[in-house]
């Protein structure tokens, strides 16, 4: 059995499919949902699913130690970075090598770094006139949005689209591919 934590910052959307997608699986089992923000929805979306969730403080995060035991505790084997805001620490990289994954809202590597997120990420693909945008699933490194590519996957941007018209094909595109991006993922890992 893999055991994932996912690790969120606002809604939990993504984190939520991620969940129903593993459930009732033998093989993985979403363990933990960690957030940075005491009033992030995907707290609740954690309590209706009956998966444990855990807030820790931005210096508690950065620092890493609590993140860590938290982690160790619960034999968590992954984990899913879904909409967490935060860099991570190298000290948690190094404790999980391989073995963090992230979903960026656009094709890698335009638009992303710090600051790039959400509709900051939307914003920055329509003032720029591209004509297609995306997800990109990647490993994470000590830099924002620069580790290892696994998978793209492309839309196209109309000369008509708002930000939000981006956004709302982007997340469908999130929702149809980073579960099984995931679970091909996890079935490289020994």
């Amino acid at each position: 059995m893999k055991r994932i934590a996912i690790f969120a910052s606002g809604s939990g959307s993504n984190a939520e499919n991620i969940a129903n997608y593993f459930k009732g699986s033998t093989e993985v089992e979403i363990s933990l949902i960690l957030a940075n923000n005491p009033s992030a929805y995907v707290l609740k979306r954690a309590e209706n699913l009956g998966i444990e969730s855990v807030v820790v403080t931005n210096q508690e995060f950065r620092e890493a130690d609590k993140v860590l035991s938290l982690l160790q505790e619960r034999n968590i084997d992954f984990i899913v970075l879904a909409g967490f805001l935060l860099l991570v620490p190298a000290k948690l990289i190094a404790a999980y090598p391989g073995r963090i994954v992230n979903i960026h809202p656009a094709l890698l590597p335009k638009h992303g770094g710090k600051g790039m997120y959400g509709d900051n990420v939307h914003k920055a693909v329509v003032a720029a006139g591209d004509t297609e945008s995306g997800i990109t699933i990647h490993l994470i490194d000590e830099r924002y949005d620069c580790g290892t590519t696994f998978f793209q996957a492309i839309c196209p941007v109309l000369p008509t689209d708002t930000p939000d018209d981006v956004a709302a094909k982007v997340h469908a595109l999130e929702y149809k591919h980073f579960p099984h991006v995931i679970d091909e993922i996890l079935k490289t890992l020994k």
